[in-house]
């Protein structure tokens, strides 16, 4: 790696990383902490349920709105290079849990500005929250 691409590693800071950090904020509720690592127009995406969000205060609300209850994930394993991660959790509540895929892309700040986010099986999203998200 050549030193001006190791700058530009170094400041868009290391995807996996950043993963981590936006698992535990989510983990933690610690919205603030949560948006910080998103970019302004990040786009989050659910193919099994079509669901889109647009923006960092609409992906921001969707979380902090759209999971009530007493959830709780643990990251498996994160897999990252340069500027794109892939994450798998186990997202538990109420005895049950389910294995999530999330893929990432970073903008060139290190700021999280893509979210795709895989569940097993197709599913209806909750009626509660079908005014934080369009659908497609």
């Amino acid at each position: 790696m050549s030193s001006t691409d190791q700058t530009s590693a170094d400041q868009a800071g290391d995807a996996g990383q950043v993963v981590a950090d936006y698992w535990a904020a989510a983990e933690a509720r610690d919205w603030a902490a949560f948006g910080a690592l998103l970019a302004g127009d990040v786009v989050y995406e659910v193919p099994q349920t079509r669901e889109r969000v647009s923006g960092r205060e609409a992906y921001v609300r969707f979380n902090a709105e759209g999971f009530p209850g007493g959830w709780h994930l643990a990251v498996t394993r994160i897999v990252s290079q340069d500027r794109a991660a892939v994450s798998m959790i186990e997202f538990s509540e109420g005895g049950s849990s389910q294995t999530g895929l999330c893929v990432f892309d970073l903008d060139e700040g290190g700021r999280i500005v893509r979210i795709t986010d895989f569940w097993p099986d197709p599913y209806e999203p909750p009626a509660g929250r079908a005014h934080l998200a369009g659908r497609y």
